[in-house]
């Protein structure tokens, strides 16, 4: 049997280190799961998932020139599905209120109204950004 990237293979694991796992498959050949691709989740500890003599389903991800087999087991299982959480805003505070009624364009602007109009909501953003920073310099001392 040839190994190729992307085979299913069944096999059994042979020993646990502490940064993976060595796999036997078939024709008596072996290779290895790196602890990233034991689960879909963190693994601090691969004897959580995994024990000696244990049956696996893995899949060969690389094999390189001196012939060692790469093998992953959690490319095998379907991934879990997360909810999404909508995005927080990560502006600051300051950048969150809506734009002032009076500041918003009316028309179509010439080049210095609308350098005027940034220049503006500039001051005001690094006003905001000098007085935050302030506070936070007196709390350090």
């Amino acid at each position: 049997m040839e190994f190729t990237v992307g085979a299913l293979l069944e096999g059994k694991v042979k020993s646990i280190t502490k940064f993976g796992a060595f796999i036997t498959l078939p024709e008596n050949r072996t290779g290895m799961v790196h602890i990233s691709e034991v689960a879909n989740t963190y693994v601090s500890d691969i004897h959580d998932h995994l024990t000696e003599g244990q049956d696996v389903k893995v899949k060969v991800i690389g094999i390189d020139p001196a012939g060692k087999i790469s093998l992953s087991i959690k490319r095998t299982q379907e991934p879990e599905r997360r909810e999404r959480r909508p995005q927080q805003d990560r502006r600051p505070q300051q950048d969150r209120r809506p734009p002032r009624q009076d500041s918003a364009p009316k028309g179509p602007q010439t080049f210095e109204e609308k350098l005027k109009q940034f220049m503006s909501d500039s001051d005001s953003r690094i006003a905001g950004c000098r007085q935050y920073e302030h506070k936070t310099k007196s709390r350090r001392r």
